[in-house]
């Protein structure tokens, strides 16, 4: 697949997902809200999608709107925490730890 994928945000007070329907074959990202942040808790990719970027274009949409709505980010899912350390340039959206 290549070039952007349409992303539909579905955004609550207290909850929230990037979901992707292509064919009837589905992926999402999936938060929580805390606060100030967003706990990305859950990625999924249909297995006929995987390898296409998808997985990333939700992340990508997730620290977009970071930037622009002022939130941060707790990469609680392994995909999401692969991401940022791919991305250090993210490093001021991700939330800061509690010790």
């Amino acid at each position: 697949m290549s070039g952007k994928i349409a992303i539909e945000r579905e955004s609550h007070t207290t909850h929230g997902a990037y979901r992707v329907d292509i064919d009837g074959a589905k992926a999402e990202l999936t938060w929580q809200a805390k606060g100030g942040a967003r706990i990305a808790d859950h990625t999924f990719v249909a297995p006929e999608l995987r390898g296409q970027g998808i997985a990333a274009q939700l992340v990508e949409a997730l620290v977009e709107d970071a930037r622009q709505e002022d939130f941060t980010i707790v990469p609680q899912c392994s995909y999401v925490a692969a991401a940022f350390r791919r991305h250090p340039e993210w490093r001021s959206l991700r939330a800061p730890t509690e010790s």
